[in-house]
């Protein structure tokens, strides 16, 4: 594909939620950071462990019901190995969500034995979830506290004011607005984040970006590939091949590939091709 330059994202309230997420830190005994569990390195800002470290962290690894199971096993044990608590989950589904607060009192059980001795019975804890717009925060929060509390926000680059959420008399939740990367210097992590929505399409051309995922896809997954699109064959351009098997041709018997591209770009986003991730672990 032909992405050269930088590919600039943000704009400004980037730079406020920093600011935000830096002066709220010390309101806060642990921090939840959300990731897409189909590209879990870059659907995490890179500043968010320079930004919380020496805070206790819990990570989801969010949309398991889209991810390839056996890789998302290999990014829990990659976390953890490197002193991440993961829990792997479906916000919207609600799919092992019952293991966070387990696992975020395990984490914060120190913490919970001084307040013990000191006998500070009943102050809640209080944790700050952080992530990139489109990982399924509002979906984590909405789930946790059992009804609608926030606005589910699907846009990228649609940021709200930060919130308090109470989930019980235990535990309280600062909901932070979505931060992103002020540019992509990291090309690759530019791609896998539109391919699953969380940069806006108009960043990207949709059909370049489209082609790319059919290549990736007929590389990584083609039976899945083949079969969602009855397609006999993988030889050629993955999305002039959709367009010919659906019919989705112009006048003079050219294939329509913008249409094409879009079933592509939303069939993959919305799992309809298969449980499928874009991204692994480094080989140790």
């Amino acid at each position: 594909m032909a992405y050269e330059g930088d590919i600039q994202w943000f704009p400004g309230h980037m730079t406020k939620t920093r600011r935000m997420i830096e002066a709220d830190l010390k309101l806060v005994d642990a921090v939840t950071e959300i990731v897409d569990c189909r590209i879990p390195e870059s659907s995490r800002n890179p500043m968010i462990n320079e930004i919380v470290s020496g805070k206790p962290r819990v990570m989801l690894l969010n949309k398991c019901d889209y991810a390839d199971e056996r890789i998302t096993e290999q990014w829990r044990k990659y976390y953890e190995k490197n002193g991440i608590r993961a829990v792997v989950c479906d916000c919207r589904s609600g799919k092992g969500i019952n293991r966070f607060l387990p696992v975020l009192k395990n984490e914060l059980s120190e913490l919970l034995e001084r307040r013990l001795a000191k006998g500070m019975i009943g102050k809640a804890l209080r944790v700050m979830v952080v992530g990139i717009p489109n990982v399924g925060k509002s979906s984590f929060i909405n789930r946790m506290a059992g009804s609608r509390k926030t606005k589910v926000e699907d846009r990228p680059g649609v940021t709200r004011g930060k919130q308090w959420v109470t989930i019980d008399k235990e535990v309280e939740l600062l909901d932070m607005p979505g931060i992103l990367w002020p540019k992509f210097d990291d090309k690759q992590a530019a791609l896998r984040l539109a391919f699953t929505g969380a940069i806006k399409d108009d960043v990207m051309d949709a059909e370049e970006l489209a082609y790319e995922l059919g290549r990736i896809l007929a590389k990584d997954y083609p039976e899945r590939l083949m079969e969602r699109y009855k397609l006999d064959s993988l030889d050629g351009n993955i999305v002039e091949l959709i367009a010919k098997k659906r019919g989705m041709m112009l006048s003079g018997g050219v294939p329509d590939t913008e249409r094409a591209a879009a079933a592509l770009l939303d069939e993959y986003r919305s799992g309809k091709i298969g449980r499928i991730s874009l991204e692994r672990p480094a080989a140790e």
